[in-house]
């Protein structure tokens, strides 16, 4: 099985958040080799802007923050360039009013003929009827 995963579900493997269950669950299946993690190129670049504003603006500390990052590279993930999603990606954010950012993992999980699964309820609440395939983190299960 192969899975678009955003930033906003990693983060949850290493910071306790709402719904952090069900993404370690998402993460379980991947270390059983049951799902493989797609995603665009830049989640590294979102990833570590997450971990730096909890840091920054909400306590996280030091080494957890660091030790969020190393093990987030450790994690194989297919990444995709946004140069090949950015035609497609630009037309769904502009159709449905929602970031060219957000709109490359819609783009991604289309080409992919895949789940998207986020923990963006605002973004699946403006998508979700156009893109079945786009679900919330707390919607998601293992099939």
């Amino acid at each position: 099985m192969r899975l678009v995963i955003d930033s906003g579900i990693a983060i949850k493997w290493f910071i306790t958040e709402p719904d952090s269950s069900i993404a370690l669950e998402i993460l379980n299946h991947y270390q059983t080799g049951a799902i493989d993690f797609l995603a665009p190129e830049f989640i590294y670049a979102e990833f570590g802007n997450i971990v730096w504003k909890k840091q920054r603006s909400q306590g996280l500390p030091t080494d957890e923050a660091q030790d969020a990052i190393v093990e987030f590279q450790r994690l194989r993930l297919f990444l995709s360039s946004t140069a090949h999603l950015l035609n497609s990606a630009y037309q769904i954010a502009v159709q449905h009013q929602r970031t060219v950012y957000d709109s490359l993992y819609i783009a991604l999980s289309l080409q992919e003929n895949c789940q998207f699964v986020t923990a963006d309820q605002k973004l699946v609440n403006a998508v979700g009827s156009a893109f079945p395939n786009v679900v919330t983190l707390a919607d998601w299960t293992y099939s």
